[in-house]
C-alpha cells in the first residue's frame, strides 16, 4: 500500500511520489508472519508478546528476574517460530525449529515457576537447572545467529570460550577459572548474564518504544512526516535529498531504528533522488545517513539510549540533552552537504506549487502529534522512560480507536465535544493513575465491536501489537546474546586489563586514546549491530576514558556515536548496503559517500570531549569569563563552522567548483577550529574567514566575467 502525493520533475512534468506504508523486512526476516495454522500462531503469539508486556509496563506485578526471563522465552518462542514459518523449507526443519522455540520459552517459564527456590538454591543448582540453564544459553546463541548473523554469535562465543580455557592462558590474560555449574548460574540465572542489564532495559523500555512506533505508523505518521518534508523542504535546492534528510530526522523522534528506516523509507527517497538528478551513490547515502541519524535524534533516540541511562543510572532526560545539539549538527551536516552537492551538479528543487502544503498536512494529522508531545512532556518533567512510553502507546490506542467512532457523529460540533469529553477522560489518568486509561481503552473497544469500521479499526491495533513485537526481535536477541559478554567481563576481570591499556596510552595521549576508542567502535561495528557494539566498547573504554578526565555521559555518547558510524563506514557498512538494492549502486560506493556526508559524526565526539559544553555537560574556561551560555553558543558556532569548511572540502563545491588546493585549505582551517588547542581558534578562524572572503569574491568576479562574455 502507498500514497500518492504529486509533484514535478526537472522537466516541469507531472510526477507522483508513492509514499510506501507496506510492512518493512525486520532484520534477518522476511515480512509477515507465514501461511496456514502456523502464521496464525506466530501472529497470536506476538500479539500475546505485546499485551504481556504493556501489561507489565502498566502494572509491573511480576518479580523484575520474572519478566526479564519471560521476555526472553517469548523472544526466542516468537524468533524460531517466525524462522520456521519463513525460512525453513522442509517439515522437519519446521518442526524442530518450532520445538526449540517452545523450549525457549519453557527456560521462561521454568524461572517463573521456580522463582523462589531458584533464589534459594543460587549457588548450588540442581541438576534440572543446570540443564534448563545450559539449554538457555545455547538456545540464545542459535537465535542471535539465525537473526543477527554470525559475526555477534562469534563475538559472544569468544568471550565464553575464554571463561572455560582462560586458566590456561598466559599473563594478563589468565584467570583462575570456573567449572561449569558456576558459568551456569552467571549466565542463565545471574543478573550479570543473559538476565543482565541490556535484557532489563529491553523488557522494560525499548519493547514499548518499538510498539509504540508501530502504532504511531500504522495511524499514519510516517504519511504525516513525509508530506511535511516534502512541503517544508521539496522546493530548496536538492529538494529530494533535503527531503529525505528531514523525513528521517522526524521518524526518529519516535524511531531508533537505523536500518530499518533505510529499508521503509529508501524505496521511496532514494528513487526520487536519482529521479531528479543524483548520482545513485550519493542518493544511497543521504538515505543510510540519515535514516542511522535517527539513533541520535531526540526525544526517544534508539535502544542504546535508555541502555545508556540505565548502566549510568541517569535520569532518561539527561541523555537527552546530551544527544540535542549533536543531534542538530549531525543533521545541519546533511543538509548542508545536500545542498552543496546539488549546486556542484546544477540541480533544483521540486516545483513549489505542485508540492503539498506541509501545514495542511499538520492540521489534517495533528491529533497524531499529541502522544508524541505527551511523551516529551513526561520524559522531561522527571517520569520513568516506561511510564512516558506505555503512556504515549495508550494515549495513540485511544485517537486510534476514537476515529471510526467520532466518524460517526454527524454535526462538527458534537465531534469536537466527543473529542474534548475522550481527551479529559485519557487526560485523567496524571490524577487518578492507569486504571483510568484502561477503563477508558476498554470502553472504545466494546464501543468499535459494534460497527464494521469500528472493527477494522480494531484489526489495526492487532496489527500493530504483532508487529511491534515482531520489530522488537533483533533489539532483545542482541541485548540477549551480549549478556554473554558482559557477564565475561564482571567474572573474569578481563576488562581491567583493557581499561589499564587505554589509560596508560592515555596518560601520555589522550587523542590517541580516543583513536584507539573509535577504531574499536567501527571495527565490531563490521559485525555487529549498534546495541551490542555500545555495551561492549563502553564497558570497555568506558570506564578509561572517565579515568582520563572525560565527563562520564561524554565518553559513553563517544562510543554510542561510533558505533552508529560502523554502520555508514566501509568496507561492511551495514546502512549502505542496505541502500544498495534501491539505488542500484555498489554498496561500497555508498559507504564512502556516506562516510563523507556523516562528517559531523565523525567530529562532534571529538569535540566535545575537549569542550563538554557542546554536550551541555562540564563548563570551560570560556564559561569561566563569560558564562556557560556564551560557551555553549561559541562552541556551537565553532562546530558550525568546522562542518561548512569540511563540507566544503568533502564535495568540492561552496559558491563554485573549488581546486585541490582551496579544499585543502577549508579542511585545515576545519580542524583548526575542532584540535582545541592555544591559538588554534584564532588561527582557524582567520584561515577560515579569509578563505572564504576570497572564495566568494573570485567566484563572483568569475560569474560576472561569464556573463560579459
Amino acid at each position: 500500500m502507498s500514497e500518492a502525493t504529486s509533484g514535478t520533475t526537472t522537466d516541469g512534468n507531472p510526477a507522483t511520489y508513492h509514499l510506501p506504508v507496506a510492512e518493512e523486512q525486520v532484520e534477518g526476516l522476511p515480512p509477515g508472519f507465514g501461511d496456514g495454522l502456523a502464521g496464525k500462531a506466530a501472529f497470536l503469539i506476538a500479539v500475546a508478546f505485546s499485551v504481556f508486556q504493556i501489561y507489565i509496563a502498566a502494572y509491573g506485578s511480576l518479580p523484575s528476574q520474572v519478566v526479564r526471563a519471560m521476555h526472553v522465552g517469548f523472544l526466542l518462542l516468537l524468533g524460531f517460530g517466525l524462522i520456521a514459518n519463513l525460512r525453513a523449507t522442509g517439515l522437519a526443519a519446521k518442526a524442530a525449529f518450532w520445538t526449540l522455540g517452545v523450549l525457549g520459552f519453557g527456560t521462561g517459564l521454568y524461572n517463573w515457576v521456580f522463582y523462589a527456590d531458584l533464589i534459594r538454591r543460587s549457588g548450588f543448582l540442581t541438576t534440572p537447572d543446570l540443564i534448563v540453564g545450559a539449554l538457555l544459553v545455547v538456545l540464545v546463541f542459535e537465535a542471535a545467529r539465525r537473526l543477527m548473523g554470525l559475526p555477534l554469535a562469534v563475538i559472544a562465543f569468544l568471550f565464553l570460550a575464554y571463561c572455560f580455557v582462560g586458566n590456561h592462558l598466559p599473563p594478563p590474560f589468565i584467570h583462575r577459572g570456573y567449572d561449569f555449574a558456576q558459568l551456569v548460574d552467571t549466565f542463565a540465572y545471574g543478573t550479570e548474564g543473559i538476565y543482565g542489564t541490556p535484557v532489563y532495559v529491553s523488557a522494560a523500555y525499548i519493547f514499548i518504544f518499538v510498539v509504540f512506533a508501530a502504532f504511531l505508523e500504522r495511524a499514519g505518521m510516517i504519511a504525516l512526516f513525509n508530506d511535511f518534508a516534502l512541503g517544508l523542504v521539496g522546493s530548496w535546492r536538492g529538494g529530494p535529498a533535503q527531503v529525505c534528510v528531514l523525513s528521517s530526522a522526524l521518524m526518529g523522534t519516535i524511531s531508533g531504528s537505523g536500518v530499518a528506516n533505510v529499508v521503509a523509507s529508501g524505496q521511496f527517497t532514494i528513487p526520487l533522488m536519482k529521479r531528479f538528478g543524483f548520482r545513485s551513490a550519493f542518493a544511497g547515502a543521504v538515505e543510510a545517513t540519515s535514516s542511522m541519524g535517527g539513533q541520535i535524534m531526540p526525544p526517544v533516540m534508539g535502544a542504546v539510549a535508555f541502555i545508556m541511562a540505565e548502566t549510568l543510572n541517569i535520569p532518561y532526560a539527561e541523555v537527552v540533552k546530551a544527544a540535542i545539539i549533536p543531534a542538530l549538527l549531525y543533521f545541519g551536516a546533511c543538509f548542508w552537504q545536500v545542498h552543496l552537492e546539488a549546486g556542484k551538479a546544477g540541480l533544483h528543487g521540486m516545483a513549489k506549487a505542485e508540492l503539498p502544503d506541509p501545514w495542511e498536512a499538520v492540521r489534517k494529522h495533528w491529533p497524531l502529534v499529541l502522544p508524541l508531545a505527551v511523551l516529551v512532556y513526561l520524559l522531561f518533567a522527571g517520569y520513568t522512560p516506561i511510564f512516558a512510553g506505555t503512556m504515549g502507546l495508550a494515549l495513540t490506542i485511544v485517537l486510534i480507536l476514537g476515529t471510526p467512532l467520532a466518524a460517526l457523529i454527524g454535526p462538527l460540533a458534537f465531534r469536537v465535544v466527543f473529542w474534548l469529553a475522550l481527551g479529559l477522560a485519557a487526560a485523567s489518568f496524571m490524577r487518578f493513575g492507569v486504571n483510568v486509561l484502561s477503563l477508558v481503552i476498554a470502553a472504545l473497544v466494546v464501543a468499535c465491536l459494534a460497527f464494521k469500521g469500528g472493527r477494522e479499526t480494531l484489526r489495526i491495533c492487532v496489527d500493530s501489537l504483532a508487529e511491534g513485537a515482531k520489530n522488537a526481535l533483533p533489539v532483545g536477541i542482541a541485548c540477549a546474546i551480549v549478556g554473554i559478554v558482559i557477564g565475561t567481563l564482571t567474572l573474569t576481570g578481563i576488562a581491567s586489563t583493557f581499561i589499564g591499556w587505554i589509560i596508560s596510552i592515555g596518560e601520555n595521549n589522550l587523542f590517541l586514546s580516543l583513536v584507539l576508542t573509535m577504531l574499536t567502535c567501527l571495527v565490531l561495528g563490521m559485525g555487529i549491530p549498534t546495541i551490542p557494539n555500545y555495551i561492549i566498547t563502553s564497558s570497555l573504554a568506558g570506564p578509561a576514558l572517565l579515568s582520563l578526565g572525560v565527563p562520564l555521559v561524554v565518553s559513553h555518547m563517544f562510543v554510542f556515536y561510533f558505533g552508529i558510524m560502523a554502520d555508514l563506514t566501509p568496507p561492511v557498512a551495514l546502512a549502505a548496503f542496505a541502500a544498495a538494492p534501491m539505488a542500484k549502486e555498489s554498496g561500497l560506493k555508498i559507504g564512502i559517500q556516506a562516510t563523507k556526508l556523516a562528517i559531523a559524526g565523525f567530529v562532534v565526539p571529538f569535540m566535545a570531549v575537549y569542550t563538554p559544553a557542546l554536550m551541555l555537560q562540564d563548563a570551560g574556561p570560556v564559561a569561566a569569563s563569560f558564562g556557560y551560555p556564551v560557551e555553549v553558543a561559541y562552541i556551537v558556532v565553532k562546530a558550525c563552522m568546522g562542518i561548512v569548511l569540511w563540507g566544503a572540502a568533502a564535495v568540492g563545491f561552496l559558491a563554485r567548483r573549488m581546486a585541490w588546493w582551496e579544499r585543502f585549505v577549508a579542511f585545515c582551517a576545519g580542524l583548526l577550529l575542532v584540535a582545541a588547542l592555544p591559538l588554534t581558534d584564532e588561527t582557524g578562524w582567520a584561515l577560515a574567514l579569509a578563505w572564504i572572503g576570497w572564495h566568494c569574491w573570485r567566484a563572483r568576479r568569475l560569474s560576472a566575467t561569464g556573463a560579459a562574455r
